[in-house]
């Protein structure tokens, strides 16, 4: 986020407020008041302001990050909010409420309203270029979390099928949920779901051209305890050496990733850390706590 990190959120606390949901900001840190004089421009207009904090959506974590423009998300990469009537009461009206907050300020790719999937589903980019698929499941299906992850792969791409395989691969305790295929054409994935790794994500094939693509501006994050754990997931997740800066890295569907440590352990960062990090690849704990 440009800078916007802080009052996105007060905006997703309250928006979700609106039905009820208990968000709270697990970790915020800050950038350095003080940087060092090579750091580049963009970083030294950041000084003291929020660098990242995590956000729990009914336990379900979502991070922020204050970057520069360049890395504004876009809708390749989304988050649908599962409001399911089993757990959620009167969950139409839920639906409405928070479509409501959402839509306030930003940008409908698809109005709430009946679809043949669901009776009550939209999809919204917000103020913040989040973008949010809002989706009133079927109570009698298999239970999903609240907010899950959602790539959107579009022609010409490797697409859905073949980059959720790969992921069941590199993410031990694995497992597919739902594959569907459109009906005029099986190569291409209309809606699947995955746990990989013990969190659940979707997938799908756009069968329409897209003016937009996976960019660093949303990535997918993997919390390793351990620099063996930062190594295994490396290995497997970097496919593109120029995109690796800071923990991030992009696989080769062009999905970026990032592969950091406990979020205690970036939170309280000195400034020498700090430059440190800011010149890493790959995540280096050994050399980040030597600092």
């Amino acid at each position: 986020m440009p800078g916007t990190a802080d009052q996105a959120l007060t905006f997703y606390i309250e928006a979700f407020g609106t039905i009820g949901s208990q968000v709270s900001v697990l970790h915020r840190s800050s950038h350095p008041v003080q940087v060092p004089p090579q750091a580049p421009a963009q970083v030294a207009a950041m000084a003291g302001k929020t660098l990242t904090a995590v956000l729990s959506f009914d336990g379900i974590e979502v991070g922020l990050i204050n970057a520069g423009p360049e890395l504004r998300p876009t809708p390749s990469i989304s988050l649908m909010v599962n409001l399911d009537p089993a757990v959620i009461q009167d969950a139409p009206g839920a639906a409405r409420r928070l479509w409501a907050a959402l839509s306030d300020g930003g940008e409908v790719r698809m109005p709430l309203d009946s679809y043949p999937f669901s009776p009550c589903y939209g999809w919204v980019e917000d103020r913040y270029g989040i973008n949010w698929q809002l989706i009133l499941t079927d109570p009698r299906g298999e239970p999903r979390p609240f907010i899950l992850p959602s790539l959107l792969f579009g022609p010409g791409s490797r697409g859905a099928r073949e980059a959720v395989d790969y992921y069941l691969g590199v993410f031990p305790g694995s497992e597919l949920g739902r594959r569907e295929s459109y009906p005029d054409d099986e190569a291409l994935v209309l809606f699947s779901d995955a746990q990989l790794g013990g969190q659940w994500m979707t997938a799908m094939d756009s069968s329409a051209p897209m003016p937009f693509d996976f960019t660093a501006g949303s990535s997918l994050m993997i919390r390793a305890e351990t620099q063996g754990e930062i190594d295994y997931y490396w290995e497997r997740l970097s496919a593109v050496p120029e995109a690796e800066r800071c923990g991030w890295c992009q696989d080769g569907f062009g999905v970026s990733w990032q592969v950091l440590p406990s979020p205690a352990e970036l939170s309280t960062l000195s400034p020498q850390q700090y430059a440190a990090l800011m010149t890493m690849t790959k995540i280096d704990l050994a050399v980040l706590r030597a600092q």
